[in-house]
C-alpha cells in the first residue's frame, strides 16, 4: 500500500508542476496588471501546437521548441496588453472579464476550424522511457517536463526580485500611482507581465507535448486548475500558485487511484473548500507578492 500511495504522489508531483507553471502566469497577470485571463489555457494550446508541428515538419524535440513556442507567446502577450488589454484597464471588472473570455472562445474556435477536433500526439525517444527507483516508476518525460517547469518557476521569482524590471513590475502591482511618481512606465510594466505570462503558458504547452494530447480544447483543463491554484494558492500570490499547483497534482493522481478514474477534480474542488473553509484568504491568507 505505500508503494501505491508513494507512486500516486510522485505521478500528482510531475503534473502538478505543470500546473504550477500555468497557474503561476494566471496570477501574475492579475498580480501586476490587476486582470483575469480566463484566455490563458488557450495560450497553452497554442504552445502546443507550436511544438508539435515544429516536431512534426521540422522534427524538433518539444524541449528544444521551448526556444520558439515562449518567444513567440510573449510577443503575443505584448501585442495583446498593448491593443486590446491596455484598453479595458479603467472600465472595471465585466469589460475586463468579457475581453479575456472572448479572446478565449476566438482562439478555441479558430483551433477548431484550422486544426479540427482530431487528437495529435508527439512520440520523442524518451516519451516511453521510465526510469524505476526502488518501486517507484517515473516518466522520463514527465520528469523532464517536472524539472523544467520548476526552473522557469524559479527563474521567474529570481527575476522579479533581483532585477531592476521585476523591481518595477513589483512596485506598480503594489500601487501604480506611485510607481509612476518613481518613474515606472506602467504600460512597459505590463506589457512586459504579460508577455511573461503567456510565454509560460508557451513553456507548459511545450513541455506538455511528448506525453499529452494536442487538441483544440486541451487548454479548458488546464486553466480550470490555475484558478483554483490561483485561489487556493492566495490570489497574487507567485510562490503560492506554484505550492497550490504541487499540491493540486498530488490530491488529483490520489483521488484517481483510490476513489476512481473520475474523482480527480472532485479531490482538488473538496480540497479547495477545506482550505478556503480554514484560510478564506487562501494558504498565504491574503498576502499578495
Amino acid at each position: 500500500m505505500a508503494a501505491v500511495v508513494a507512486q500516486a504522489m510522485v505521478n500528482g508531483l510531475l503534473i502538478g508542476g505543470i500546473y504550477a507553471l500555468v497557474s503561476i502566469g494566471v496570477t501574475l497577470i492579475f498580480g501586476v496588471v490587476k486582470i483575469v485571463n480566463f484566455a490563458q489555457g488557450e495560450f497553452v494550446m497554442i504552445g502546443m501546437y507550436i511544438s508539435y508541428w515544429l516536431a512534426s515538419l521540422l522534427g524538433m524535440d518539444p524541449v528544444v521548441s521551448l526556444a520558439v513556442s515562449m518567444p513567440a507567446l510573449f510577443v503575443i502577450g505584448v501585442v495583446l496588453q498593448r491593443f486590446l488589454i491596455r484598453r479595458v484597464l479603467g472600465l472595471g471588472d465585466m469589460p475586463q472579464i468579457f475581453l479575456t473570455f472572448a479572446v478565449s472562445l476566438l482562439l478555441l474556435n479558430v483551433a477548431l476550424l484550422l486544426f479540427t477536433a482530431d487528437y495529435r500526439t508527439v512520440q520523442t525517444a524518451y516519451t516511453q522511457s521510465v526510469w524505476r527507483i526502488g518501486p517507484l516508476y517515473i516518466g522520463v518525460a514527465r520528469l523532464m517536463a517536472f524539472v523544467l517547469a520548476m526552473l522557469l518557476s524559479a527563474a521567474l521569482e529570481v527575476f522579479l526580485r533581483a532585477t531592476d524590471l521585476g523591481k518595477a513590475m513589483r512596485a506598480a502591482a503594489q500601487n501604480r500611482e506611485v510607481a509612476m511618481l518613481m518613474g515606472v512606465n506602467p504600460d512597459y510594466v505590463f506589457g512586459v507581465a504579460v508577455g511573461l505570462s503567456l510565454a509560460l503558458a508557451g513553456a507548459a504547452g511545450s513541455l506538455l507535448v511528448p506525453f499529452y494530447p494536442v487538441y483544440p480544447g486541451v487548454g479548458q483543463v488546464f486553466v480550470l486548475m490555475a484558478f483554483v491554484a490561483v485561489v487556493l494558492g492566495t490570489l497574487g500570490n507567485v510562490r503560492g500558485a506554484l505550492i497550490a499547483g504541487l499540491m493540486m497534482g498530488m490530491a488529483e493522481s490520489l483521488g484517481i487511484q483510490f476513489i476512481g478514474a473520475d474523482s480527480g477534480l472532485i479531490v482538488v474542488f473538496a480540497m479547495l473548500l477545506l482550505t478556503l473553509a480554514v484560510r478564506p484568504g487562501g494558504l498565504y491568507g491574503g498576502q499578495t507578492r
